[in-house]
């Protein structure tokens, strides 16, 4: 996993006069916020839905969160997968007043998160611009993370897009070892399926393929993939 990111050297005063550790991670500030909290969410559970006020800013402390959009003929697509370290929820905090949420956050992975009022956050910011600084550079990857699972989504062949989708993973997920990349995550067919809009026999037909063509291997819902690149040529 990725670390978390570091980059600043002083913190607002707190209320009894003392200063804050220097080179504090976004976790610790965000956790040092008033009105700031830690959970856990199971698989599956939502965080928040579409038109949920914009109160709340999270970071992912371990697990995976899915975004998601729900267009009017029911589709949901997914346009994110965010890890860890992983801000979200910044809606509140881009705007300057309240706001409705405009995706589907919901737990890929069983996820241990910390979350502040957004008010807090925008104090924190207007106190010490080099809070900003970390908080932009959190958004920073938010958006890349964005950007690379819509390029997954354009691929109409499902072949291809279960491909792309498992080089993401092993990208933002896998530990590397002896036989290949393990993707850190316990993946069962039907939550690929609903990340990349396909069905759960295709993807079981299609792991399968990959598996025969000695790609990949997997062992209790962990994907091991031999040679990423061997895989992304496959399918090139």
């Amino acid at each position: 996993m990725v670390g978390a990111t570091r980059g600043f050297s002083r913190y607002p005063t707190t209320p009894t006069g003392g200063s804050q550790p220097a080179s504090m991670t976004l976790v610790e500030v965000i956790r040092g916020l008033a009105g700031s909290s830690v959970e856990t969410i199971e698989r599956g559970k939502t965080i928040f839905f579409p038109g949920d006020p914009a109160e709340r800013v999270y970071l992912i402390r371990r697990g995976a969160v899915r975004l998601s959009r729900v267009y009017e003929s029911g589709e949901e697509i997914t346009v994110a997968l965010l890890r860890e370290n992983s801000l979200f929820g910044v809606l509140s905090l881009l705007t300057g007043q309240r706001s409705d949420r405009f995706y589907h956050a919901i737990a890929f992975t069983r996820v241990e998160m910390v979350s502040a009022p957004a008010t807090s956050v925008r104090k924190a910011i207007e106190e010490d611009a080099s809070v900003g600084l970390l908080l932009l550079q959190g958004l920073s990857s938010r958006i890349l993370q964005t950007e690379t699972m819509i390029e997954t989504l354009t691929h109409r062949d499902m072949s291809s897009r279960l491909v792309s989708f498992l080089l993401v993973l092993c990208r933002d997920f896998g530990v590397p070892g002896s036989s290949g990349i393990t993707i850190d995550l316990r993946l069962s067919h039907q939550a690929i399926a609903e990340a990349i809009g396909s069905t759960r026999v295709t993807i079981t037909r299609l792991l399968g393929d990959l598996r025969e063509e000695g790609l990949l291997q997997i062992d209790r819902k962990k994907i091991t993939v031999f040679d990423p690149i061997a895989l992304a040529k496959r399918f090139s």
